[in-house]
């Protein structure tokens, strides 16, 4: 993820910062509330900003995620997605939909397993 620079970011209740200047973001636990969700800490400014938006949307407006990695991203969950739904496949449907439609469910089972790595169950 890479800081997306000179991009002003919407704290909440007409408050802004830069997106590159923002140096820390700090959950509010007590007395958290509407208006009160974040402290954002903004170079060379002494206090902290008080965000009424969470720090995750906060982070989402500061960083750039490039788009192939998105859509890689994507095409991982939609594979893990199709995973599965085969996982669902009962034998004797595997075989009638290989035999029906040359789909080898098994052999696209291994080859999602091999494509998604370690962090598949």
């Amino acid at each position: 993820m890479e800081i997306r620079e000179n991009v002003i970011v919407h704290l909440g209740y007409g408050k802004y910062a830069r997106s590159d200047k923002i140096i820390a973001l700090e959950p509010i636990e007590e007395n958290r509330g509407p208006g009160r969700r974040t402290r954002v800490y903004v170079e060379q400014m002494p206090n902290p900003l008080i965000a009424s938006r969470t720090e995750h949307t906060i982070v989402e407006n500061i960083v750039q995620t490039p788009k192939e990695e998105l859509r890689a991203t994507a095409a991982l969950e939609f594979l893990q997605d199709i995973l599965d739904d085969i996982d669902r496949v009962g034998p004797m449907l595997r075989i009638s939909i290989n035999k029906e439609a040359a789909l080898d469910l098994d052999q696209l089972e291994q080859k999602i397993k091999e494509i998604l790595g370690p962090q598949v169950e």
